[in-house]
């Protein structure tokens, strides 16, 4: 995330910490709601189909004219930092904008919204893209105050038969899950600490699956290859915007969606050299590649945290965000 954009949040949590109260709109008149002890609804049906189309639009602008500034108040944490590298990698290469470009449409929208007390508030978009198979989008949208946009936080893409179905009240309104909760196999909050632990060390956290088990034979086969050693270091991200956030699922469990950052690191042999990396790559790669290669990726995980049992990952989005060369 940029400087200014952190900023910028920084400056939304202020004045947010100012406002501790939220107009709201009864039969019998207008009377004062405390969002901050009040279960309420995080928005409405019309509201969060608006806040889709907004940022589907935003994000064609930006990726046709590869310009970060153009979805800039659409998008946020991981998605914010993976989407901003992804165009300023676009920008250096091509300029002029984004030949390929071909906009992502959305069909078949459906709105999970819980009910929650304080901000930030937040709810799930679930859609078929135009791109990714039968594959459903899942986006969760944030927002920090009633004069905040929303903004898209997390993006994975996950197989229609691996979504749960969602606990709802009679009047259709989902459950927000505690970060904290201790009724579930992990707490949500531990999410990215546990799974970035699991990746170094391994555990019975988490099922087998292509990003648990399958992720770590990978990077133990391409650790150590002729003339060239990779390194691998894996961080949590909670806060803030990274935050993880949680939905209960019909059968007690949850659906959580959380964070992580990684680091690979590869380290040539003397008389040997680092292989050529892509252009976008060497778009945001600082310094000079001589002996090694030190790429950054922002990753957002969505899993099926059961109530008890292993945690599964349905579905995991990465994006390179700095490199830098030695």
């Amino acid at each position: 995330m940029s400087r200014d954009r952190r900023l910028r949040r920084l400056d939304r949590r202020v004045l947010i910490a100012a406002s501790v109260t939220a107009l709201s709109l009864t039969a019998s008149g207008c009377v004062v709601v405390h969002g901050e002890r009040e279960l309420i609804p995080a928005t409405t049906r019309a509201e969060a189909a608006e806040a889709l189309k907004e940022f589907t639009a935003a994000y064609n602008a930006a990726d046709k004219a590869y310009d970060s500034s153009l979805d800039a108040d659409h998008v946020t944490g991981a998605l914010g930092d993976i989407d901003e590298a992804r165009l300023k990698a676009g920008r250096a290469n091509s300029p002029e904008g984004n030949a390929a470009h071909s906009p992502l449409e959305f069909t078949d929208a459906e709105f999970t919204i819980p009910k929650k007390a304080g901000w930030p508030r937040w709810f799930l978009a679930d859609a078929q893209g135009n791109r990714g198979g039968d594959s459903r989008w899942l986006l969760v949208f944030t927002r920090d105050g009633l004069a905040e946009p929303w903004e898209a936080a997390y993006l994975t893409l996950v197989a229609p038969d691996d979504l749960p179905e969602f606990r709802k009240d009679e009047d259709g309104w989902a459950e927000a899950v505690d970060p904290n909760s201790s009724e579930l196999a992990v707490p949500p909050a531990d999410l990215s600490k546990d799974y970035t632990s699991y990746l170094q060390d391994g555990s019975e956290v988490f099922a087998d699956g292509s990003h648990t088990s399958g992720w770590r034979e990978k990077r133990a086969k391409n650790a150590k290859k002729p003339g060239l050693v990779t390194q691998y270091i894996d961080e949590p991200l909670t806060e803030g915007d990274y935050a993880p956030v949680a939905l209960r699922t019909a059968d007690g469990g949850a659906l959580v969606f959380f964070t992580t950052r990684h680091f690979q690191k590869q380290t040539a042999a003397a008389g040997t050299s680092v292989p050529t990396p892509n252009s976008s790559v060497r778009a945001l790669t600082k310094g000079e590649i001589k002996q090694s290669l030190t790429m950054e990726f922002v990753s957002n995980e969505v899993a099926l945290n059961p109530v008890r049992g292993q945690v599964s990952i349905l579905g995991r989005i990465e994006g390179l965000t700095g490199a830098k060369g030695e």
